[in-house]
């Protein structure tokens, strides 16, 4: 767990001991251990079955927890209705530590899912119970027991929300004020229609037909799962397309290998500090990520080219948003990035390329990407001059703020690093020193013609 800051570890140490005490009432309970095994051993096969756990961010071991889980969450809040709370929390924990995770560290990932879920289903049965919930599954008193069940899948996705929200911003240091933005509506949304499916698990173990009719209601979930399963197959392969384009360009273009994932991890920390949706900054990691695809239209011989650029030979490279915009146009996901890819290279004073764009003309993607773009080329070392401090190409990037970029994005910038800092890294083969005649940045495309 070395790669987790020691907050983190921290709260994940407390949230542990508080699932312990969640199951500490258990030898004192009288429990249905019959009901306990079989809700247990369900959810582990379906853990073993769906999609592996992919957390937010590669440094917190959680995140997002509702996400993927398709035929999971009707039986986490089936015991939820049927049992004690401690016993209810005990069900989420088998499978929790036996599911599959992409990411390492893998045992802390596990452990944490396992504490994060008994947690949240130990508070949803306490709610159900509080409220009645068990007494009017057995009267059956209706409509009356869909109030404690919607309180207790509230109360789940409250938990998950505070639970995910903690470690974001201590495992990856996010923004405290976005570190729970859309959570709890992420999480409720799907807790809200397994909730049902929950309840009528729940209702029909109790009834004549017992627990093999119970079991009936999870054949359309896993039917869903399916088709969340195969979406997800398909947005793998597209990130393999982008991976194999990026790829491409940094074979091409051996003085900036590297370039465009720290750009789409710069613009990422810039979204966030905005305050923009997940599903928007995954968008704009990939925009980042893809910005210079059109080099691939470019000659060889103009991006390898150690001295200044003739006007003829900028025209070319100028070119290759156009370019790059052309190659992503077909893939449906990209959004708007496709609009930064196109316009990354626009100024806010106008004088930028291909199409002039002037101020909030340029799409908010692209002035995100420009300024993203600017600051690792500075903090880069290549071919034709040395790397920058960080300090000194936030100072330039304020310098040009304004005529060049947006001061929005250059202050959001300012703040993430202040937070997280940044570990550029050497992109040429070589680092010579700054050739005579080579201009200084502004601009990567303007300080040697060429972007």
């Amino acid at each position: 767990m070395g790669s987790v800051p020691a907050w983190a570890r921290a709260y994940v140490a407390g949230v542990v001991l508080l699932a312990l005490a969640c199951l500490a009432p258990l030898p004192h309970l009288r429990v249905p251990w019959e009901i306990v095994g079989l809700l247990a051993v369900l959810y582990a096969g379906c853990e073993r079955v769906t999609l592996p756990l992919r957390p937010h961010g590669a440094g917190a071991p959680g995140g997002d927890t509702t996400q993927g889980m398709g035929a999971l969450l009707p039986v986490l809040l089936a015991g939820a209705f049927l049992l004690p709370a401690p016993a209810a929390a005990l069900v989420a924990l088998p499978g929790a530590l036996l599911a599959r995770v992409e990411q390492r560290p893998r045992g802390p990932r596990r452990i944490w899912r396992a504490a994060q879920l008994a947690v949240a289903v130990w508070a949803a049965s306490r709610v159900y119970g509080a409220l009645g919930g068990r007494d009017a599954l057995v009267a059956p008193d209706f409509p009356y027991a869909l109030v404690p069940a919607g309180a207790a899948v509230l109360t789940f996705s409250a938990a998950l929300t505070v639970l995910d929200g903690g470690i974001l911003a201590l495992a990856e240091r996010a923004p405290v004020r976005g570190a729970w933005h859309g959570l709890f509506a992420r999480s409720l949304a799907p807790a809200a229609v397994h909730g049902l499916a929950g309840l009528m698990m729940a209702v029909l173990w109790r009834s004549p037909y017992g627990p093999v009719a119970a079991l009936l209601v999870l054949l359309p979930m896993y039917v869903s799962c399916w088709v969340f399963a195969q979406y997800h197959r398909e947005r793998a392969a597209h990130q393999a397309t982008i991976r194999a384009l990026v790829q491409a360009v940094d074979i091409k273009d051996g003085y900036t290998r590297g370039h465009s994932e720290r750009v789409g991890r710069a613009s990422v920390l810039i979204a966030r500090e905005l305050g923009m949706h997940d599903e928007r900054v995954e968008v704009l990691r990939f925009a980042g990520i893809l910005h210079d695809v059109g080099k691939l239209g470019v000659p060889t011989r103009l991006l390898r080219k150690d001295g200044p650029l003739t006007p003829e030979e900028r025209r070319v490279i100028e070119l290759h948003p156009e370019y790059g915009h052309e190659m992503v146009r077909g893939i449906g996901f990209l959004g708007e990035a496709r609009s930064a890819i196109l316009h990354h290279h626009e100024r806010l004073d106008g004088s930028g390329y291909p199409y002039g764009l002037a101020g909030p003309q340029i799409p908010e993607f692209a002035r995100v990407v420009a300024v993203a773009d600017a600051f690792d080329a500075m903090t880069s070392t290549r071919s034709y001059r040395r790397a920058r401090p960080v300090r000194a190409a936030l100072e330039e990037l304020g310098r040009c703020s304004g005529t060049q970029f947006d001061p929005r994005m250059v202050a959001a910038l300012v703040r993430a690093l202040d937070r997280h800092g940044w570990h550029p890294a050497v992109t040429a083969d070589t680092a010579p020193a700054v050739a005579p005649g080579m201009a200084a940045y502004p601009s990567d495309t303007l300080g040697r013609s060429a972007p």
